[in-house]
C-alpha cells in the first residue's frame, strides 16, 4: 500500500494531497496571487495527514512538482519535500509540473499545451498528445501570433494555465481553445507519482534541484 504525500508549489495554487494507493484521501490547496507558500505549506501537510488520518511515519514517499515555474514556489515546495524525505528516510519522487497541469485536460484527439507564465509575453511550455504523452520538449518561449502553428494545423489544440491568457490575446487561429483557469494541483500528480513509485523512479535526496529552466531575475 503506497502512502505518497504530493507537494505542488510551482504556481499560485498551494496544493497539497495524500493518497494511499492512487487515490486521494485527502486535499487542500489554495490558489493566492501574494504566494501564501511559506505560510501555508506546512499547516496544509499537517492538515491532510490529520484528515486521512495518516500518521507522518507512515508515509513512503513525497512526491514534489519539480518545475519549471515559480523559483520562490519550487524552492519551497522542494525544500519541505527534502526535508520529509531526509528526517522520514523515504524516496523522493518528482513530477515535471507541465505534465501535472496536462493531466486536467481529457481529450480524445486534441493537442494539450499548458502554459505557465513566466513574466511579459514568455511562457514556460510543452506539448502533449491526447494520451498525455509528451512530444516536444519543454522549453521557456516569447509568445508570437503564430506560435504552435505546426500544432493548430494539425486540427483543435487546447491550451490550458495562466499563460494562455497571453496566447489568446494574440491567436487568431480557428482550431485554439483556451482554458485559462487551470492550475497544477497535487491531485492530478497522484497518477503520476504512484507510476513512479511502482518502479523505484526516485530523485537523489541529497542533490536534487527544481527544474528552473533559466536564470532567476529580481522583479
Amino acid at each position: 500500500m503506497a502512502v505518497i504525500l504530493c507537494l505542488e508549489t510551482a504556481t499560485t495554487n498551494c496544493s497539497v494531497a495524500i493518497a494511499v494507493d492512487g487515490e486521494v484521501k485527502a486535499i487542500r490547496e489554495e490558489n493566492n496571487q501574494k504566494f501564501s507558500h511559506a505560510e501555508k505549506l506546512h499547516v496544509f501537510i499537517e492538515e491532510v495527514l490529520s484528515e486521512a488520518k495518516v500518521d507522518k511515519k507512515k508515509l513512503e514517499a513525497v512526491a514534489v512538482s519539480k518545475g519549471p515555474g515559480s523559483y520562490t514556489g519550487l524552492r519551497i515546495g522542494v525544500s519541505a519535500a527534502k526535508g520529509l524525505c531526509f528526517a522520514l528516510d523515504i524516496p523522493l519522487i518528482s513530477t515535471p509540473t507541465l505534465e501535472v497541469l496536462a493531466q486536467q485536460v481529457n481529450t480524445s484527439n486534441s493537442h494539450i499545451i499548458p502554459l505557465l507564465d513566466a513574466r511579459r509575453m514568455e511562457v514556460y511550455s510543452a506539448v502533449f498528445n491526447s494520451d498525455k504523452k509528451q512530444v516536444r520538449e519543454t522549453k521557456a518561449e516569447i509568445l508570437k501570433e503564430d506560435s504552435f502553428a505546426d500544432f493548430l494545423e494539425k486540427g483543435k489544440t487546447i491550451f490550458i494555465g495562466d499563460g494562455a491568457v497571453k496566447f489568446e490575446a494574440i491567436c487568431k487561429h480557428k482550431n485554439a481553445v483556451f482554458q485559462n483557469d487551470l492550475f497544477p494541483s497535487s491531485a492530478d500528480m497522484v497518477s503520476l507519482a504512484e507510476a513512479k513509485y511502482k518502479i523505484s523512479d526516485t530523485e537523489n535526496v541529497a542533490y536534487f534541484e527544481p527544474f528552473y529552466l533559466k536564470e532567476f531575475m529580481m522583479g
